[in-house]
């Protein structure tokens, strides 16, 4: 039997060998592209401008309501003012739901004392309660699990689901995943339970007064009830009430509304590829925000950070053999209906979508990109990665990309996550702490310093 051994090791060392000098190879040709970026990048601060005017303009922009519509006129503007091509709206149809101008909770605790009150908001999409609300006594609940085990118990009863965010998970987006299906799913648990509410505590890591919305669901089958979150302090103050006397009752009143959908649109605008302008590189985020806050993190980071990518390339004269496009996709938060409707639209028909990027994780500091395609895209990326760590971004790993990209990664385009310090931004999401002044500019635009290299290698070197 021959000795495979010296064969295998040599062809282990060629392989080695070309692949450093592969990387050696890109580092070299696309280093001055990097340093350029970063440095035009830092002085302007541009992302950072858009951001302010996008929220003092447009701060309130759930799908449907006419805080969206100025976003998407908006950023239209911004598109043509920065002498984008192509630049035009993409129309989809998208839910109208408004919260209302009253929110209540109060404890009532009964034998004479004062109610106390709690600091709630609805969860988007929920039904209005009775016009003088609904009291019942509450029932505590860590899981879906622990509601079905107490059968008739939940019968009449609000039902308040109190699971935190683990704040031993490193990644606070995989705490936020262990929690998050009480909002999204509390509702229906509690009515089929006999329930007559849903009161869900907010998820994020934050202990505050201050309650974080979201998208929950109902079921056809299932008669719907009001769902409201709770602010974290006011979670922990019933839950105390509770061990002290389970009976303590509740008084819910929300005056939220449903109303049929309406037409909006997503925003596009491109660099025109030099040589396969029909080959096109997806950048973008969801223009839609919750009517908490201004949506400065969520998303309106990610949008700016996009038309800042495309502004960059342009500013320091680079012109991609590749389409860099930026998209402002409407409805991600309840719906997803902008991220579909792009996809399918008339426009796609003469084109290949080669790669989609979305930053929808804040505008904090980067710390690379998630990349969600096969090997061969996987191992190519990874080549590049001493150009991203220049500026402090090489983390490269597989991982989720985004949801407003989600249908083009699910037709088979590789798609790719910008990754963020992550410890902060779920005290912020779907929240009244959602300002502009959470905002570092530097990290901000450092972000979309990332999303233009990766635009820019995508758009020369191909997928």
């Amino acid at each position: 039997m021959h000795n495979r051994k010296p064969l295998l090791a040599g062809v282990t060392l060629l392989f080695v060998w070309a692949s450093v000098a592969s990387c050696q190879k890109i580092s070299n040709r696309y280093g001055i592209v990097c340093d350029t970026l970063m440095k035009t990048g830092l002085r302007s601060g541009g992302t950072y401008t858009l951001l302010q005017e996008l929220t003092e303009q447009a701060p309130h922009r759930l799908a449907g309501s006419s805080g969206a519509a100025r976003g998407v006129e908006l950023t239209k503007q911004m598109m043509q003012r920065l002498g984008f091509a192509n630049v035009h709206k993409e129309s989809c149809m998208v839910p109208h739901w408004e919260r209302g101008p009253i929110e209540k909770a109060e404890i009532l605790p009964g034998g004479g004392m004062r109610s106390i009150h709690l600091s709630v908001c609805a969860l988007g999409g929920s039904i209005a309660t009775a016009a003088n609300g609904i009291t019942a006594e509450v029932v505590e609940v860590r899981s879906f699990d622990e509601l079905r085990e107490l059968g008739d118990r939940a019968r009449g009863k609000i039902v308040f689901f109190n699971r935190p965010m683990d704040p031993a998970k490193l990644s606070t987006f995989e705490a936020y995943g262990g929690a998050v299906d009480q909002r999204g799913g509390g509702a229906v648990a509690a009515a089929k339970a006999g329930g007559v509410a849903a009161l869900v505590r907010s998820v994020t890591t934050a202990i505050d007064d201050v309650p974080h919305t979201g998208a929950m669901e109902y079921e056809d089958t299932v008669v719907p009830v009001p769902a409201a979150a709770v602010s974290t302090i006011g979670a922990d103050r019933l839950s105390d009430m509770l061990k002290k006397n389970p009976r303590l009752r509740l008084r819910l009143k929300l005056t939220c509304q449903t109303f049929p959908d309406v037409l909006s649109a997503n925003v596009v605008g491109e660099i025109t590829g030099s040589e396969r302008p029909n080959e096109v590189i997806i950048v973008g985020g969801h223009l839609d925000s919750w009517d908490k806050g201004v949506g400065a993190h969520d998303d309106g980071s990610g949008c700016m950070q996009a038309i800042e990518a495309i502004s960059l390339i342009k500013s320091v004269g680079l012109t991609p053999k590749r389409t860099i496009r930026a998209v402002m996709f409407m409805n991600e938060e309840n719906g997803l209906r902008g991220g579909r409707a792009y996809l399918i639209a008339p426009e796609r028909a003469s084109e290949k979508q080669i790669a989609a990027i979305e930053s929808d994780r804040g505008g904090f500091a980067p710390k690379g990109f998630d990349v969600q395609a096969d090997s061969a895209v996987f191992e190519k990326v990874v080549r590049w990665r001493s150009l991203f760590e220049r500026i402090d971004a090489d983390r490269i790993r597989r991982g989720g990309s985004g949801v407003d990209i989600s249908p083009m990664v699910q037709n088979g385009v590789p798609g790719f996550g910008l990754v963020v310090e992550n410890h902060r931004y779920f005290d912020y999401h779907h929240s009244d702490n959602d300002t502009i002044d959470k905002v570092n500019q530097r990290e901000l635009e450092m972000g979309a310093i990332v999303e233009a290299l990766l635009c820019y290698l995508i758009s020369e070197e191909g997928l």
